[in-house]
């Protein structure tokens, strides 16, 4: 027997999944919804763009890539900021940055101050998502953080058919006078508004708390966890870090020294392979249809279709994510991927090309949901938003070159070309993964960043 108190940690993993909990996962959920639903509606839109403001080539580029490059910015820049503020105060900031120049580009009168506003909204969005991974993995248990992850990007995930239905709807009409793209924009500058009407109930993290040697407050966030528990804590499993200290706080240089290195250099490797799956089918899958023959009601249409696989493969990630080691589950996400990504750019029947797009963005959804609960179980408190924003970064700077990439190889050498690019990715990410990638379901966080 012991008498040692239990750490942080300990309280924390002990929990069951209680109302704040619950209530934690919704908020992420709903603004990750905002978030990707901007992602996805940049390709849908850039289509009507090209009549309305005369868009080039080498523009409809640079309006693709302009918010991706501002998310590589966000994503670098304000990924370590959650580290000297609190994962609260920072997710909050970029959530109303990202908001208030995607309402400013809904009243763009030309292409550059469209860019303009779009790259700067993606300073918001390259920070939001590293920022609410490394969130959800200082607050929740670690026996159920996996699932619960799923849950909130499954919540997330729904926006992303939504900007396909909704430009399905608007594109091309002028409700209440006013040009149905805008409104899309102005749909999205919405989740800043919901997310700030819930933000008062938002804990801070109490493991970054007791990093910054703050304990009372520590304190205090636990206690609301215990007591928004249903069931008693003397029912729940005893911790098993009892005498396991918090670790140290670290400076970024520790990410390039062990036992962090490795994990680093694979991490990077991960985010910037996983662009050419994911992102590059996601963000051009409109413009591939158009390719293929199909106008722009039907290529909007099976875009949204194709969209639907997104929140039901993220569904299908949740009883996964607990009974899957996650290294693996990445990998067997990234083979599918491949699989169904070089089907479809051979297809060209539209039964096929449905049917393919939505096996394509299904399983997308796995991996995605698998890689950004991955990515902040692998490093201290400390480092945990720094790192995720670091390697997080690399993949919004990749997403703004594919534009470059693979727009040349679709359109020289068509769709079943940039698919065979992409599965050679995802290749290399499966052989790096499986490789480097340490273990990490069911354990704690600070008992993974104590081990190589």
């Amino acid at each position: 027997m012991t008498t040692a108190q239990p750490t942080t940690a300990a309280r924390l993993d002990r929990l069951p999944v209680t109302r704040l909990h619950r209530y934690l996962i919704a908020v992420v959920g709903v603004a990750t919804f905002f978030d990707l639903y901007d992602v996805f509606l940049a390709s849908s839109v850039s289509t009507v763009l090209s009549k309305e403001f005369g868009v080039s080539g080498g523009e409809l580029k640079s309006l693709l890539a302009s918010a991706f490059l501002g998310a590589f910015v966000g994503a670098v820049g304000l990924g370590r900021l959650a580290d000297r503020i609190g994962r609260r105060r920072a997710f909050l900031f970029t959530l109303s940055l990202y908001s208030a120049f995607t309402l400013l580009g809904a009243f763009s009168t030309n292409v550059g101050m469209l860019v303009v506003c779009r790259f700067i909204a993606g300073i918001g969005l390259g920070a939001e998502l590293p920022l609410a991974d490394a969130y959800l993995a200082d607050l929740l248990p670690a026996r159920i953080r996996g699932r619960a992850t799923a849950w909130a990007y499954t919540l997330g995930f729904c926006g992303v058919p939504a900007a396909g239905f909704l430009a399905r709807g608007l594109l091309g009409h002028a409700p209440l006078g006013v040009a149905g793209w805008r409104w899309l924009f102005v749909v999205g500058a919405l989740g800043a508004v919901l997310v700030w009407l819930l933000r008062t109930g938002l804990p801070e993290s109490p493991r970054w708390l007791i990093s910054q040697g703050r304990h009372e407050e520590a304190e205090k966030v636990l206690q609301r966890l215990e007591r928004s528990a249903k069931k008693p804590l003397s029912e729940t499993p005893d911790p098993e870090l009892r005498d396991q200290p918090e670790p140290a706080p670290q400076r970024f240089s520790a990410l390039f020294r062990p036992p962090w290195r490795r994990r680093s250099l694979m991490l990077t490797v991960l985010q910037i392979l996983q662009v050419f799956g994911y992102y590059g089918f996601g963000s051009l899958v409109p413009i591939i249809l158009a390719t293929k023959g199909f106008d722009l009601s039907h290529s909007l249409t099976f875009s949204a279709l194709t969209f639907l696989g997104y929140p039901i493969g993220s569904a299908l990630s949740i009883p996964m994510m607990e009974r899957v080691q996650r290294k693996w589950l990445i990998v067997g996400s990234a083979l599918g991927m491949a699989v169904f990504g070089l089907a479809f750019g051979y297809s060209t029947s539209g039964t096929a090309i449905a049917i393919l797009g939505f096996c394509y963005t299904a399983i997308s959804n796995i991996f995605s949901n698998a890689y950004h609960t991955y990515q902040a179980e692998l490093f201290p408190t400390s480092l945990r938003g720094t790192a995720a924003g670091s390697a997080y970064s690399l993949s919004r700077l990749s997403t703004a070159a594919m534009p470059y990439l693979l727009l040349p190889v679709l359109q020289e050498l068509g769709a079943g070309a940039l698919f065979s690019v992409v599965a050679g990715a995802m290749v290399v990410l499966i052989v790096n993964v499986a490789l480097f990638g340490p273990r990490t379901t069911g354990r704690s966080v600070e008992e993974i960043a104590m081990r190589d």
